[in-house]
């Protein structure tokens, strides 16, 4: 659920304040959150879900009272943060949580140098998101909304496949040993 308010929120919310006040957009993505975090609550949503919701309720209601569109543009900024600290914590505690969500997606054996592999890639994720936040923050100040929307939105998916490919590229060329 919170992914696609995550893809939808950026480009919707610079369509909509063509042809509405600020006020009221943000007011109806108040209510939109609400309701996701009702619903969230009622079908026992992960933590994460809660979270990205959260973040959004807060500065929605920042933004509403101050009537500041930048406000806006920092929510994909803060949900970036909650994750750099989830891939951050479970490097500095080794809860491998790379590991265990390729286990849970990818259903063929994993060697032991994929697992090795895996289980250090936490470091690596977090790494590339405190890189992605950076992004974020110098598109709040120095973009257009437009590019500012496109990337929080789409960039996002891009950055995520561009990263995910090149610790994959990296992990079949050097760091996992075939042996032969």
């Amino acid at each position: 659920m919170s992914s696609v308010i995550t893809l939808l929120f950026a480009p919707s919310f610079l369509l909509l304040i063509h042809y509405f006040e600020f006020k009221q957009i943000v007011l109806v993505f108040i209510a939109l959150s609400l309701i996701f975090l009702s619903y969230a609550f009622i079908k026992k949503k992960k933590l994460e879900d809660f979270i990205i919701l959260g973040i959004y309720l807060v500065l929605l209601t920042l933004a509403y009272f101050f009537s500041s569109i930048e406000t806006v543009k920092f929510i994909p900024v803060f949900t970036s943060m909650a994750f750099l600290t989830l891939f951050a914590e479970a490097a500095l505690h080794k809860k491998e949580l790379i590991y265990k969500l390729t286990q849970k997606f990818y259903k063929k054996e994993l060697s032991p140098q994929e697992v090795v592999y895996l289980r250090k890639g936490d470091a690596y994720w977090a790494f590339s998101i405190f890189i992605y936040m950076l992004i974020q923050v110098a598109l709040v100040f120095f973009a257009s909304d437009t590019v500012w929307a496109l990337y929080s939105s789409l960039g996002w998916y891009a950055y995520f496949l561009f990263v995910l490919g090149l610790q994959i590229i990296y992990g079949k060329a050097y760091a996992i040993k075939v042996p032969s």
